[in-house]
């Protein structure tokens, strides 16, 4: 049997997947810290998702490991260290992979639900 290249959403953990489509997503606007991140991503989503910081920072530590975010440390004007988080090339590449997968998932999704279908 051949191997699929393609991207799938991994069903078996729909909110890992979900979660994670969100993060590197709003990476694609450019470099933010953790908590900039939860923020926007809760009012883009008007709500509808949010991130604790039990859930946020390990998502993060863990795109970072695997090379597809990359973090740097700065101060900010009170002399706070925060740090910022951005997409690498394979984070770019992936995310457009994983963003269409995301948009075959929701077709077929209502598809499913609907009772559509070929």
């Amino acid at each position: 049997m051949e191997a699929m290249s393609r991207l799938h959403v991994d069903t078996s953990n729909l909110s890992r997947s979900c979660n994670e489509a969100l993060i590197l997503g709003s990476l694609r606007g450019g470099p933010r810290h953790g908590y900039q991140l939860a923020l926007e991503i809760e009012e883009r989503s008007k709500g509808m998702f949010s991130f604790n910081h039990g859930t946020l920072y390990p998502i993060l530590h863990r795109l970072e490991k695997t090379g597809l975010i990359s973090g740097s440390w700065s101060q900010d004007g009170g002399g706070r260290r925060r740090k910022s988080y951005e997409l690498t090339r394979k984070g770019e590449k992936h995310t457009r992979e994983l963003l269409e997968a995301w948009d075959e998932f929701q077709d077929a999704f209502h598809s499913a639900v609907k009772g559509e279908g070929p």
